[in-house]
């Protein structure tokens, strides 16, 4: 297949350094809203990219639960793969792929599993369908059809059908602790705007420009 045509300009703005905030995490609140206010499908989904004990990459997309100047937030099954990997390794990348606005961030970090209460906080706000799904699914465990899916699902339903879901012990959220991210704008003619900001021994961030 020859892909080799398919190609476009980058149009749509630029990006420069008296327009950003000198806080990557305000700066990437800011863009985050104009996503969310763009109406762009699944602002939220981002690409988690992780390394296994073996070296081996690996990336999924997951959804942003949570964000703030201590990190960014998502929930997931602690006995899945990308789980076992972060426990192997617990740096890890995060990108933000918003292609109808030029956009992407990208975030570098370390992940570390958030406190008892924040996922339990967080588990109570999920549709009863969504919190009974966490407990009939070994996440990223060989199943032999959907339909033995479909069978556990309706047997957790039965299960909790008289009270409310607790929080299965094999779940809960990571904070990706991020020194490193990276601003990009869609450029004409390739020169696209990039802005890096990393983050100093003593807690400031220090903003450069990167060539396209």
């Amino acid at each position: 297949m020859d892909l080799e045509q398919i190609r476009r300009e980058y149009l749509m703005g630029g990006l420069r350094r008296e327009h950003l905030n000198p806080s990557p995490f305000e700066q990437f609140d800011l863009w985050l809203q104009q996503a969310i206010a763009a109406g762009i499908p699944d602002p939220t989904a981002m690409v988690l990219a992780t390394v296994d004990g073996h070296g081996q990459p690996d990336q999924r997309l997951v959804l942003l639960k949570h964000s703030d100047a201590t990190g960014l937030v998502f929930y997931t099954n602690y006995g899945s793969k990308k789980a076992a990997d972060i426990a192997a390794n617990p740096k890890v990348s995060l990108h933000f792929p918003w292609h109808s606005m030029e956009r992407q961030v990208r975030v570098s970090g370390i992940a570390q599993r958030v406190p008892l209460n924040e996922s339990i906080r967080y588990f109570a706000t999920r549709p009863l369908e969504s919190q009974i799904a966490a407990w009939a699914s070994r996440q990223s465990a060989p199943i032999d059809s959907r339909r033995m899916l479909l069978e556990q699902f309706e047997r957790m339903k039965a299960k909790f059908r008289e009270g409310k879901v607790p929080l299965p012990d094999f779940w809960g959220g990571y904070r990706v602790v991020p020194h490193r991210f990276e601003f990009w704008q869609g450029g004409g003619n390739r020169l696209h705007d990039r802005f890096e900001y990393v983050l100093a021994a003593d807690g400031t961030w220090s903003i450069s420009r990167l060539a396209p």
